[in-house]
Formats: C-alpha cells, sequence, structure tokens
C-alpha cells in the first residue's frame, strides 16, 4: 500500500499568509523548471459545476446577486465564510492534484492545503511556508492592481459611508490575518520564507529553490 507520503512525489506547496509573494514565487518555479503552475485560486475552474449544499461557501460568491452584500457582512460572518470556504478549497485541490500526479512535470502549487493535511499527503521538502507580517497583509491589501481586490475597493467607495465600509472589511480581514495564524504556519515545521522588503524576487527564488531541494539541478 502506498504511504500517504508519497501521494504527491511530482508536487510543490506553498502555503502561508497574504502578501508573502507565494503567486510570484509559484510562477518563476513552474517557468524555470518546465513545471506546471497552479496559482492562487486555480480550482476556480470547477465552481459553475459545483452545488451549493456541498459547497455553500464557494457557491456564495458564484451565486450572490448583491456584491455590496459582501463586504457589508461583520467580521464574524466574514471568518466563518472564510475558514469554511478554505476546507472546500482543500477538497476540489486534492482532487485536482491527484489527477496531475500522473504528469512527467513538477507541480507547483499556491495553495489552500491545510497545514495538517500536507502533513499527511507530501514530502516534508515539498511543502514551503511563506509569510509576511499581519499588519502588512491587511494594510496593503488594497494596494495590489488586480482587478478582484479593485473591484472589492469600489464597492467600499459606493458605501453610504465608505470609511465605516472600508472599517469594516479591514476588521474582517484581521480577524484572518491574525499573529495566532502567522505563528502556527511559522512553529509548523515545515521551512519558511519571511517577508524581506530588502530581499529581491531573484533572491527569494534562491530560497524556494533551497526549500524544495531543487537548487543545482
Amino acid at each position: 500500500m502506498k504511504k500517504a507520503q508519497n501521494l504527491f512525489d511530482n508536487v510543490y506547496f506553498i502555503n502561508g499568509t497574504a502578501y508573502a509573494g507565494k503567486s510570484t514565487m509559484v510562477k518563476l518555479l513552474a517557468e524555470k523548471y518546465d513545471g506546471i503552475a497552479c496559482e492562487e485560486n486555480y480550482h476556480n475552474r470547477l465552481l459553475p459545476d459545483l452545488d451549493k449544499e456541498n459547497f455553500p461557501g464557494l457557491t456564495y460568491t458564484r451565486d450572490l446577486k448583491d456584491w455590496h452584500d459582501f463586504i457589508r457582512r461583520t467580521p464574524d460572518e466574514y471568518e466563518a465564510w472564510i475558514r469554511r470556504t478554505s476546507k472546500e478549497c482543500e477538497k476540489l485541490e486534492l482532487g485536482i492534484l491527484k489527477e496531475l500526479r500522473t504528469q512527467t512535470k513538477p507541480v507547483f502549487v499556491d495553495t489552500n492545503i491545510s497545514v495538517e493535511t500536507l502533513k499527511t499527503v507530501a514530502k516534508h521538502d515539498h511543502v514551503l511556508i511563506m509569510l509576511a507580517d499581519p499588519e502588512i497583509s491587511v494594510r496593503r491589501f488594497f494596494e495590489r492592481p488586480d482587478r478582484d481586490k479593485q473591484f472589492l475597493y469600489q464597492l467600499i467607495m459606493e458605501e453610504p459611508d465608505p470609511e465605516a465600509a472600508l472599517d469594516n472589511f479591514r476588521q474582517c480581514l484581521m480577524r484572518i490575518n491574525t499573529r495566532e495564524a502567522y505563528d502556527r504556519f511559522l512553529n509548523s515545521g515545515f521551512s519558511v520564507i519571511v517577508r524581506d522588503e530588502s530581499r529581491s524576487i531573484e533572491e527569494t527564488l534562491v530560497l524556494a529553490e533551497k526549500a524544495f531541494g531543487l537548487s543545482g539541478r
């Protein structure tokens, strides 16, 4: 019987906090090693066929009629949704990766799969944790140029009291970008790279390669 740790021999997982550079590393590693990049939210390709009974978190946004309701939720509601959705994403990811594991190319994943699950399905040196200070993850959330975040910011600016709406959404972000969550990742036992503004992307790539044992290939 195949050991759980050998399920994903050719898959390299990057987990961690927001704004730590996970997506960038996945993309660069896949390019350098002629691999497959499973970038942020790559499981969304399955979204149209999900049923709301089994995937209430993921289908919440799919079926949302008024996106203002998304940014009006309380921190409690937002946190509960994030936790539920993360579990649903993990289920989808594991299914996708079981199909990709037959590929001869390496697979690099910006993953939602929990540290606890990764310990049971992945080789220890095939998991990398990337971290940014929780305050950065909250403060710089809307500085990213990607369309989704700018869409949310525009919704907030359309609210009757934009300042209050922005404060509420930042409170939501703080619920999931906590020091406790940061410390759990930091002490997970996996290799860790902490965001350093003085370090170049190329230097971070070298650190990621070393963590995965890819240096010299």
